[in-house]
């Protein structure tokens, strides 16, 4: 055999050193990854599985700690967790499916599809208000005692539909977004009354079979589930069995079970229009409402925005989702623009799966990583218990000045209600102190610290942290409700009308596209100004100067500006910290 030319060579031995280099970029994110994620097991804040992928590609899957503690059965990328509200996008993927094929609209109501639903809320809900929880049906797992009196016993989805379909409204359907699990509880009743089948059934005829996703399903209790892991909860800085739930209960809105590896497969899928068209796709991933983050709003069954990514100039264009349920902590995270993915799943309760995800998406586009902390919490726990408050405010002001220790305000309120829960009020009141004098500026740490001085007994003490509270964020309705129960009279601040001439809101009134099936359209009657958003009610607008006005069932403002020449061109939508923008179209 003749050797080969050396110019035909050269391609290949190029090729050949490419490769090798890509691998070694690839292996320097995925150790660095895996160093990330072991700072956060060694700080006993995280036990489960990661997958992370990168231009589509996955560059990272491992499991850490335990699939089951008592068996010392260590967690693996084909480990199945509970997935929790990372259901909701499943749900929402049916739904939209069924609009393809005409069996449903999202203009419909419920009682389209129910008709023995209470019509007196049924007849103005709409399909569209359950996917975005703009509903207002109260959410079923806030019902006082939910979790003692109804999460433990199996229920048929009609006989669990009556638990909550009678309750009085939230607030009008489409006024505001309020997250609820009743909504996407609905959403799974509807899908089976117009197909005949069972939503288990549907969503393997529909999603899991095409998709491949073998691991994915419906987790019931009873069948056995090869490699499924136990859930575990932190109480008190230990780990415990998670309490028992009839997976009848989250059902649409958060039954499903998964893998990170089955996970990849589903965002995969997404790409494509195998299960869903483009079209379609657009209208589900379009925000509408905020979310619980500033910047970013729900759409249907994810929460999309624009985030910043270390210190690039261009933020990031996120849709995700997170998930929790008894024992289980979750986080699906995608990057579509460069086909990005992050997905954590926790078997131990509550982890930090927001920083971890932004840490690892520094990874993806080389930015520095922000060092995990330790939490402060099971050490304040101990001090509280076994020292005097003097030792402990002391020891607290050292942890705080520790760059290694992290001093988180939501953490702080969760261990004061822990020891509120076990009638250890002092103790309660000790640590909300302590967190009101580290955010001194939030009205919710002096919100509890209220209510525990006044199951206390401390009146006088309530009444001035409740004041307080109301002061700092005069919108705190609940922080006015308690001062009344207390016998104060303190009413809330009424916002002053501003007087428009007719000519000028005459000039505003048109449509505004905010997004590509997202628009408000103004309307005037007289001196009124009302305004529409897509699939929601008609809301009167008030002024609070010529060009800004304010909602009064919802906080939110709409300003209107004008080009060179006078004319309007656009509304400004401030909600939720965020400032949307809306063309004007006609």
């Amino acid at each position: 055999m003749k050797n080969a030319p050396i110019h035909k060579l050269i391609p290949l031995t190029l090729i050949a050193i490419l490769l090798a280099t890509s691998a070694i970029f690839a292996q320097s994110k995925s150790a660095k990854i895996d160093a990330l994620i072991q700072q956060y097991v060694a700080n006993r804040q995280f036990n489960g599985a990661v997958l992370v992928a990168e231009k589509g590609q996955v560059i990272f899957k491992k499991g850490y700690g335990m699939a089951n503690i008592e068996w010392n059965i260590p967690n693996a990328p084909d480990t199945k967790f509970r997935l929790g509200s990372i259901t909701k996008q499943f749900t929402a993927m049916l739904i939209m499916q069924l609009v393809e094929k005409g069996k449903l609209k999202l203009a419909g109501k419920i009682t389209d599809y129910l008709p023995d639903y209470p019509r007196v809320t049924g007849d103005k809900i709409t399909i569209h208000h359950l996917l975005t929880h703009t509903s207002g049906i109260p959410n079923y797992t806030n019902v006082p005692k939910f979790f003692e009196t109804m999460s433990r016993d199996p229920y048929t989805p009609e006989a669990f539909t009556k638990k909550f379909a009678d309750l009085p409204l939230d607030f009008e359907p489409g006024a505001k977004f309020s997250y609820s699990n009743s909504g996407y509880f609905l959403l799974g009743v509807i899908i089976e009354k117009v197909t005949g089948k069972s939503y288990a059934e549907l969503l393997k005829a529909n999603i899991l079979t095409p998709a491949q996703l073998a691991d994915t399903g419906y987790d019931l209790f009873s069948p056995i589930l090869p490699k499924r892991a136990s859930g575990y909860e932190k109480e008190r800085g230990n780990y415990v069995n998670a309490p028992y739930l009839d997976m009848s209960i989250p059902y649409a809105a958060g039954s499903l079970y998964s893998t990170v590896e089955d996970l990849y497969r589903w965002d995969q899928a997404l790409y494509t229009d195998k299960l869903l068209s483009a079209a379609s796709k657009a209208t589900m991933f379009t925000p509408f409402l905020g979310s619980y983050e500033e910047g970013f709003g729900y759409a249907y069954g994810w929460i999309v925005g624009k985030a910043k990514v270390g210190e690039r100039k261009d933020s990031l264009l996120l849709i995700a989702h997170g998930g929790g349920i008894n024992g289980f902590n979750t986080l699906i995270s995608r990057a579509p623009q460069d086909k990005q993915l992050v997905v954590l799943l926790s078997n131990a309760g509550r982890a930090p799966l927001d920083a971890m995800c932004k840490n690892v998406l520094r990874i993806l586009y080389d930015q520095p990583v922000q060092t995990p902390k330790k939490p402060v919490t099971d050490l304040l726990r101990q001090s509280v218990m076994t020292e005097s408050v003097a030792t402990t405010r002391q020891k607290f002001g050292v942890w705080k000045a520790d760059k290694g220790y992290s001093v988180n305000e939501g953490e702080l309120n969760n261990l004061g209600y822990e020891f509120m829960r076990d009638g250890k009020l002092p103790e309660s009141i000790a640590v909300f102190t302590l967190n009101a004098e580290a955010f001194p500026t939030s009205y919710n740490v002096y919100d509890s610290r209220g209510e525990a001085q006044m199951k206390a007994g401390n009146k006088v003490a309530a009444i001035q942290d409740y004041k307080k509270s109301v002061e700092i964020n005069p919108k705190n309705a609940d922080g006015f409700a308690m001062l009344k129960e207390l016998g104060e009279s303190v009413e809330a601040p009424k916002q002053v009308i501003a007087t428009v001439d007719t000519a000028t809101l005459a000039s505003y009134v048109g449509t505004y596209q905010l997004a590509p099936s997202f628009s408000i359209a103004i309307t005037r009657e007289g001196d009124k100004l009302y305004g529409q958003a897509t699939g929601q009610g008609r809301l009167e607008l008030f002024a609070e100067s010529k060009t800004k006005f304010f909602l009064k069932v919802v906080d939110a403002q709409i300003t209107f500006a004008t080009n060179e020449k006078g004319e309007v061109e656009q509304l400004i939508l401030h909600q939720n910290g965020r400032d949307m923008p809306g063309k004007r179209v006609h």
